[in-house]
């Protein structure tokens, strides 16, 4: 059965423009792994799954069919790894409050090593992921990139593309699907290099193997020169263990700085600079962290409506 080609090549374009926009911001802001850059990355997500489950309804697909069990399947999948940047969001607000109190404590004087130790035991493990193999986050972790076809170490594209056949399948919809998933996989490991963990090993796949040829190629293209940007960045920056958020890792080498420089005077000296340093950077990155945080409920609202939408519309046809 040939695709609808307007609506279907309409969602084909809708992705290629966006994961071209978000390549174009991503270069004139700060950068490829700034919360800007990852903000918009939960958009264009958003965006994708609304125009997604538009699309269904635009085809008037059969009820009843596999199509529904996929859609579902797929979007099952995006809400499982959505909260487990919820756990990294949650973290981050951790060792935002964490590095608070310690601004708090040198603003007030009051620094001893008893309270040196405290504090920076807290900031220390005040972001939920310890990065221990044996911890309880890391395992959930794990665990839910395993169920949901991310790989932990690795970024790849559905290699095996389905026949061109089986993409047409219920008017271009199995395509699009197909599409979805490929895109989504991009932006959802990089949000979870972002938030919550990256670590010597992950890589970005920089081919889209076959899966190429079998699709509209312009949004493969685009996402691929994109995947190729992030993974150049991740190089740049050092490569790094834990979350890559360009504002983490300032407020984390702010708290460093102060540390090294308490520890080092005893609190002796004025550390006033450095603390107003560090309060800074904990502001951007609490203001972003918040950001993301009202996204990501926000996109698991709309894909419980979408969900239930269409369940009701296969309902009553």
């Amino acid at each position: 059965m040939k695709p609808a080609s307007g609506a279907v090549n309409g969602f084909y374009a809708f992705l290629a423009h966006g994961v071209e926009e978000l390549a174009s911001g991503g270069e004139s802001s700060s950068g490829f792994m700034s919360l800007q850059f990852l903000q918009g990355c939960v958009a264009l997500l958003r965006a994708a799954h609304l125009q997604l489950a538009g699309l269904v309804q635009k085809l008037r697909l059969p009820p009843g069919e596999k199509w529904l069990d996929e859609y579902m399947d797929e979007s099952a999948r995006i809400w499982e790894v959505c909260h487990v940047l919820k756990l990294g969001v949650a973290g981050m607000e951790n060792y935002c409050a964490a590095g608070a109190d310690l601004v708090a404590a040198v603003e007030r004087r009051q620094i001893n090593p008893q309270l040196l130790r405290q504090v920076f035991g807290v900031v220390k493990i005040g972001f939920l992921m310890r990065f221990d193999v044996k911890g309880r986050i890391f395992n959930e972790v794990n665990r839910v990139l395993m169920e949901t076809r991310i790989e932990p170490l690795s970024l790849r594209f559905n290699e095996t593309a389905p026949s061109e056949s089986k993409l047409h399948g219920f008017n271009g919809f199995r395509g699009v699907l197909h599409a979805m998933s490929n895109v989504s996989s991009f932006l959802l490991a990089a949000l979870l290099w972002g938030l919550v963990c990256w670590w010597p090993g992950c890589r970005a796949a920089t081919s889209a193997g076959d899966s190429c040829a079998a699709l509209e190629p312009g949004y493969m293209a685009s996402i691929v020169r994109l995947q190729q940007r992030v993974a150049a960045e991740i190089d740049s920056a050092g490569s790094r263990t834990g979350p890559l958020a360009q504002e983490f890792r300032r407020s984390k080498a702010g708290v460093e700085d102060l540390r090294e420089h308490l520890e080092r005077t005893g609190g002796g000296e004025n550390p006033q600079d450095r603390a107003e340093h560090l309060s800074a950077c904990l502001a951007l990155l609490r203001s972003g962290i918040d950001n993301i945080a009202g996204q990501l409920d926000d996109f698991l609202d709309e894909i419980v409506e979408a969900r239930k939408k269409l369940w009701d519309i296969c309902s009553l046809r």
